[in-house]
């Protein structure tokens, strides 16, 4: 399935459109900052030269973004990422969606465990079997199956280097609460 999925991506990614947060209609603008633009380009320029198959988009601004002032950085799809490349391990961060092939089940738990991050792991299956055995051995603070979109009073937040805590929902108040044991009261 591996060919098939490339195929969709390839078409999906270089469809997504790019403009101005302030424009209206379905488009991803820029990133953050300067900071994030440069270790966006820098990624890439590595996926490219640790030899990930580019299939759209690659270093640079998008077409009618050069001279623009803002952090605009092209869509871009890789194939044939391995474990050993920079795009694999670090979180990008930016519009860039790199594709890994593995053959069993256990092998890609492992890939998606595979990182020193753990932000969001996403499970695409149509057996709620695999779902349950699955989740549990992902090693993300969130997991979203089959394009769930999880709940904005869900807890938000990672594990590993994507960080320990959580905002939102019960958990993220728990964060500015102080906890006092005491021993002995008597009334």
């Amino acid at each position: 399935m591996y060919d098939e999925a490339v195929a969709i991506a390839k078409e999906a990614c270089a469809a997504v459109a790019v403009g101005a947060p302030s424009e209206e209609g379905q488009h991803i603008g820029p990133v953050a900052s300067a900071a994030q633009f440069e270790k966006v380009q820098e990624l890439v320029a590595s996926g490219v030269s640790e030899g990930a198959r580019l299939l759209v988009g690659g270093v640079g601004k998008p077409a009618g973004y050069e001279g623009h002032g803002g952090f605009f950085v092209r869509p871009t799809l890789f194939a044939d990422v391995t474990a050993e490349m920079r795009v694999a391990r670090e979180e990008i961060f930016g519009p860039v969606l790199c594709l890994q092939k593995f053959a069993t089940e256990e092998e890609a738990v492992a890939i998606a465990n595979g990182t020193s991050y753990g932000l969001t792991s996403y499970l695409q299956t149509g057996s709620a079997e695999r779902v349950r055995r699955v989740v549990p051995r992902l090693k993300a603070g969130m997991v979203e199956v089959n394009g769930a979109r999880r709940s904005p009073r869900s807890p938000f937040g990672g594990v590993k280097q994507s960080g320990n805590g959580r905002e939102g929902g019960e958990h993220g108040l728990r964060e500015f609460l102080e906890v006092k044991a005491v021993s002995g009261w008597t009334d």
